[in-house]
């Protein structure tokens, strides 16, 4: 299959391929649309099995950011950039200097942030050689780690479907969370104190240990957190979670967290809606970090401070798009992930058709 004929491809603007022998970078960024403004995405570090698996995630995760921008109401396009290798093992300064590098030749059409397998720290190299990133400390216009915003707006969307579709507050709601690295271990903290009981999984131990420990949550293995008796699963890991297979064996009302591509298809989306579990499309509940990256970029070019309030409005205005998706598919009588799709496509377009009438 080539590109183009690639299902995850859906007209992409640009695929850039990058490669630095002397520091071993192989990094692919993909720019979905600047229909709404430049592309923003995060960078994410793993050790993908293939170029292939590679190629297919960063479309994938670049096409959702253009879905999540527009629904976010933020005057930014989707991207989303990809190293191949192993974060824990093959970071270096000069690989995330060559990473700047690849940044600054696509000529200001993607803005980078953090994403899985990278931190702000990391970016700080990246930095030197670009402009074009985001989520960094000690400026001005900084907005610092958009984790602890991501998490934010996954809790607000938690606390939405859980009134909805069990008519109750959190306390005393069971979430079985999976994954729970920087949005996961927030997002428990604010669910813990919320009074929720949790169940956890993770791959890293020491952060389950971590969590477990500052909030009294259930540890299970990582195969099993799909067999857990809970109202919520919140998955907060890599993409892909929810398909057939996992979906026959969960046990909840509600399907609501951090991750990126939740479904692993369309059909996985339809199935359940088809169980009446109500879940929050993933793009919109998880925009909060994309929001705290946008005040910074909005920052910078304006030769500005950051502003914490712009921000705070934006995840307000997130909270009242995701109830009117999930009003408008109850209203409709169809999958939420199938409405919040045509929406983002709607808004896209709009930005398009009026770059083109201009």
């Amino acid at each position: 299959m080539t590109l183009f004929d690639s299902p995850a491809f859906e007209g992409h603007e640009g695929v850039h391929a990058f490669f630095d022998e002397k520091t071993g970078l192989k990094s692919i960024i993909a720019v979905h649309s600047t229909a709404r403004g430049p592309a923003a995405g995060g960078c994410r570090m793993w050790p993908y099995p293939t170029t292939e698996d590679a190629l297919t995630d960063a479309l994938k995760l670049s096409r959702a950011m253009s879905y999540k921008n527009a629904m976010a109401d933020l005057e930014l396009g989707g991207g989303k950039s990809v190293i191949i290798g192993d974060s824990r093992s093959q970071k270096s300064p000069a690989l995330f200097e060559a990473f700047g590098r690849a940044v600054e030749a696509v000529g200001g059409r993607y803005w980078t942030a953090e994403d899985v397998g990278v931190s702000p720290a990391d970016l700080t190299h990246a930095r030197k050689h670009t402009r074009y990133v985001a989520g960094l400390e000690g400026h001005a216009a900084a907005s610092g780690d958009p984790s602890p915003v991501t998490a934010e707006g996954v809790f607000r969307g938690v606390r939405l479907c859980v009134r909805r579709a069990l008519n109750r507050d959190l306390d005393g709601v069971t979430v079985a969370i999976q994954g729970v690295g920087h949005v996961g271990a927030y997002l428990a903290e604010k669910l813990h104190a919320a009074g929720a009981k949790l169940v956890i999984a993770d791959v890293n131990r020491e952060a389950v240990d971590r969590i477990a420990a500052a909030t009294g949550a259930e540890v299970v293995a990582p195969s099993a957190i799909f067999d857990v008796p809970a109202d919520v699963f919140a998955p907060c890991a890599l993409g892909g979670a929810i398909n057939l297979e996992t979906l026959a064996r969960l046990q909840v009302r509600v399907i609501a967290g951090g991750a990126n591509n939740q479904l692993a298809d369309a059909e996985a989306g339809r199935a359940v809606f088809e169980r009446g579990i109500l879940y929050a499309p993933d793009y919109v509940i998880n925009g909060g970090g994309i929001i705290n990256v946008a005040g910074e970029i909005r920052a910078l070019e304006a030769g500005e401070a950051f502003d914490a309030a712009w921000v705070d409005a934006k995840l307000d205005r997130l909270a009242l798009t995701l109830e009117e998706v999930l009003e408008q598919a109850l209203r409709e009588r169809r999958p939420t992930h199938e409405v919040a799709n045509e929406i983002a496509r709607a808004r896209i377009a709009g930005a398009s058709g009026q770059r083109v009438a201009a």
